[in-house]
């Protein structure tokens, strides 16, 4: 999978979403906001929280724009390595896969 491609897809598709349902895109906007703003959890810890989340539920997407906002936040391979290593614990098997995906995908966007 080239993770910039699919970056760049994804968004091209929610670009021809969000028009159509404006409320609901404001709102999650909103939402997103307020959930990732730095509090008693600094941003980095809570982009590898959504990154774990990502994994467990096996959403691709997800796991794409939540490794590239922890590298924004600073996140190192070791510590996504880690976070994967707990999905993998709590998930088994499954998570194990989407695990790999994860640090591929941190792999190309820090290339």
């Amino acid at each position: 999978m080239d993770w910039n491609t699919e970056m760049h897809d994804i968004k091209k598709d929610l670009g021809q979403l969000r028009p159509a349902i404006a409320d609901v895109s404001a709102a999650f906007g909103d939402l997103a906001k307020a959930a990732t703003a730095e509090g008693s959890l600094d941003i980095k810890t809570k982009e590898l929280i959504a990154v774990a989340i990502g994994v467990a539920i096996r959403c691709e997407d997800c796991i794409g724009f939540h490794v590239k906002a922890a590298i924004l936040a600073g996140a190192t391979r070791e510590e996504v390595s880690e976070t994967i290593g707990m999905c993998v614990y709590m998930g088994g098997g499954p998570s194990l896969m989407y695990g790999a995906k994860a640090l591929a995908a941190f792999d190309q966007f820090t290339e």
